[in-house]
This record gives C-alpha cells, structure tokens and sequence, in this order.
C-alpha cells in the first residue's frame, strides 16, 4: 500500500494542487487526505476510485509498478529483507528484470537460530554453504553442511534449516525458483 501513497502524493504535487484543492475535487477531508498520503489511514478501493478521478488517471496506474531493470548488483546496491519476528537476514545479490526464474540470496543465519516450521511450495532450491554451518532437513531427513558444501532439491518435498552453532554465524547462498522477492 506504500507505494499507492506516495503515487497518490506525487501526482498531486505534480499537478499542482494543495491538499484543500484536492479535498474540494474529491469530497475527502484535508485531514483524511494527508493522513492517506502519509500511509497513516487505510484507503478503501471505492475511495481510491474518487482520488484517481480527481487526479485524472485510471485506478490501475496505483497498482502499477515499475520494475527497475538491473543486471549488475554491486555490493552497496544489494537489498537487505528480514521478516518480522526473524533473526534471519536475506540479501538479495540478483539482478532484476521481467520474467526472471532465479532468486538468488545470501542467507545470514545467527548463531544458535532454531528450527522453523517445515513448509513446501512449488520450484526447486540450492544452497552453497559460504561460512559456518547449517542443517537442512528435507522430506524428514537431516543434511549437516560445512563450509563449501551443497545441497539441491525440489521445494516440494517439506523442508526447514537452522544453525546448529552457538557461537558462529552462517552464511548460505541459495538459489530459489520461483522468484519470492520483487522490487
């Protein structure tokens, strides 16, 4: 919804109008107006409607996004993504363009970090072991990797991993299908 907020925002800025010039088109309070913007209010679709007709776009142009097309990652450019609640960190390291098939990350995974909730989905995934260690279990069976070693299978089969170390982080590189993050 982030991304429709700021759009929202730019567009108005962009055509010129204030916030009372906008509440006056719209119906909208000044206040709810800047609220929304600020991603502090929730927009019902209905209300999003009115807003992209006083701002003379189509509903979709909201929900349009456009994908910046890069082959080379430098090392300052890579993305950094943590789910909530999860000492894990993934850094995206791969391009980005349409249709791309591969998802490769580098997986930081703390010391001593648990066993998550196995889980399967469609695609396949590889995992090269850069430092330290993990331990994979795929389909009920456990794989102790090292440094340097790899493990591929079909994300089908249930599957978890977790840093059996107390003491040492580890850092995998995966290589997913299908792509699970996009810019």
């Amino acid at each position: 919804m982030e991304h429709i907020y700021k759009k929202i925002r730019a567009l108005r800025v962009q055509q010129e109008l204030t916030l009372k010039d906008l509440s006056e088109k719209s119906g909208f309070s000044v206040s709810f107006l800047s609220q929304v913007e600020r991603g502090n209010s929730s927009l019902a679709i209905t209300s999003l409607q009115k807003i992209a007709e006083c701002l003379g776009v189509p509903i979709t142009y909201f929900f349009e996004v456009k994908e910046d097309v890069t082959y080379h990652t430098p090392i300052e450019k890579r993305q950094t993504l943590q789910i909530e609640g999860s000492p894990m960190k993934y850094v995206r390291i791969g391009g980005n363009f349409p249709d791309r098939a591969l998802e490769p990350l580098l997986n930081v995974l703390p010391p001593g970090q648990m066993k998550h909730v196995a889980f399967q989905h469609p695609g396949e995934e590889f995992y090269y072991v850069v430092k330290g260690c993990v331990t994979i279990v795929v389909d009920g069976t456990e794989y102790h990797l090292e440094q340097g070693d790899t493990i591929h299978f079909p994300s089908s089969l249930l599957h978890t991993w977790y840093n059996p170390s107390a003491d040492e982080e580890a850092e995998i590189l995966s290589v997913l299908t299908p792509v699970i993050f996009r810019s």
